[in-house]
């Protein structure tokens, strides 16, 4: 069985799986068609179903186990491509490409299930929810998606790589991050009369400031930080002081230790600020994600198949990006991949999370190929 003759054979299936997700797209932990459509075919072509939540872990064959991860969930984007399978809910958007991951990994287990007496080990297959803010692999791990798995795979479309090139890379790969919201409290009035006032809105601005001086200032240069704030609201009108001035945003590191220390000087910081204006805050910083690390030997395994098989790849930078795959990570040695999908030709070059985002499908079946290849080599060897 050749990997790339078979997913070639249904590069079409794949691309109409993918273009059905796109148009249907859920959000974290609402994922309730897309895993009904993968549920149905997976249990008709054979395999053991545990659903965890939206998510489902799909088992074939008995013995040594790699297990290969899709994400399912789509974005809070307006689309504004104009192509035939655009969104037809409002406000929702596949703008990440995870309708292409589910697309590609329903491609690999259907011919994975067709040669099922050419492997030699399980295959375990992760559909997985909440990938966008959600920590939905967390839920799965828990779940008992990694329980007996000896190497784990994921699969990225990635705008920075020229079409059909899977981008292979040793160590850190994606940055660690930290989910934060908060607001000021203050004391609202006359616009005219703001010193019978607490005004939250300048603190607010100096705690933007101040917040960029976090990695700046306290962590050392030859470490990697950032701190975003992405979204800031107060006041409804223009003579009204607001009571509140909230906000929230992103931090990405690549060293737990310099996570930490970030989240620990935005409380310092947004306290400080806080008093010093005579104002009370809230802050919540989510649990940290830890930093997706691939193996050295998982990496040099994935180059080796890709060699095989006569599928290009190539180095890819690491990012700033942030990915749950590192929770699977933690529990089995393993790699996080990328399949280029920038065509300039086609207007394929709008990052993601962009309202028009798009992938070149005509690749989708090499990312199957590369987890079909994978399963194979891994439960052979």
């Amino acid at each position: 069985m050749n990997p790339l003759e078979e997913a070639l054979a249904i590069k079409d299936e794949i691309i109409a799986w993918r273009r059905d997700f796109h148009m249907y797209p859920e959000l974290k932990y609402e994922e309730e068609r897309t895993s009904k459509i993968v549920e149905e075919h997976l249990r008709e072509w054979g395999y053991r179903i545990k659903r965890v939540g939206t998510g489902i872990i799909a088992d074939i064959g008995e013995g040594k186990t790699i297990a290969l991860r899709a994400d399912m969930d789509a974005l809070p984007v307006q689309e504004e491509n104009d192509v035939p399978y655009k969104s037809r809910v409002p406000g929702k958007m596949h703008a990440c490409g995870h309708d292409a991951h589910t697309a590609m990994l329903l491609g690999a287990a259907k011919i994975i299930a067709e040669h099922a007496d050419e492997f030699s080990g399980r295959v375990r297959l992760i559909f997985q929810p909440a990938e966008e803010g959600g920590n939905g692999a967390v839920r799965m791990v828990e779940g008992g998606a990694m329980e007996g798995v000896d190497a784990v795979f994921g699969f990225h479309v990635w705008i920075g790589l020229d079409s059909g090139i899977i981008g292979i890379r040793d160590g850190p790969f994606l940055a660690g991050s930290g989910i934060f919201s908060g607001r000021l409290m203050g004391k609202g009035g006359h616009a005219a009369s703001p010193q019978m006032s607490l005004d939250p809105v300048p603190p607010l601005a100096e705690l933007i400031l101040a917040y960029q001086t976090i990695v700046s200032r306290n962590v050392d240069p030859i470490e990697t930080g950032v701190v975003s704030i992405t979204s800031v609201h107060a006041g409804t009108t223009f003579n009204v002081i607001p009571e509140t001035a909230e906000f929230k945003g992103t931090f990405r590191f690549f060293k737990q230790d310099v996570g930490e220390l970030i989240k620990r000087r935005m409380l310092e910081v947004t306290e400080g600020i806080a008093k010093a204006n005579g104002l009370k805050y809230e802050l919540k910083v989510d649990d940290l994600t830890p930093p997706t690390i691939n193996s050295k030997e998982m990496a040099a395994f994935a180059r080796k198949v890709a060699d095989k098989y006569g599928l290009k790849h190539g180095d890819v930078p690491p990012t700033m990006g942030s990915e749950d795959f590192a929770y699977y990570l933690q529990r089995a040695p393993g790699a996080f991949l990328a399949l280029g999908i920038r065509n300039e030709e086609k207007g394929i070059v709008y990052p993601h999370h962009h309202p028009r985002f798009d992938v070149d499908e005509d690749v989708l079946h090499l990312g199957t190929a590369m987890e079909v290849a994978l399963a194979m080599e891994f439960t052979r060897g």
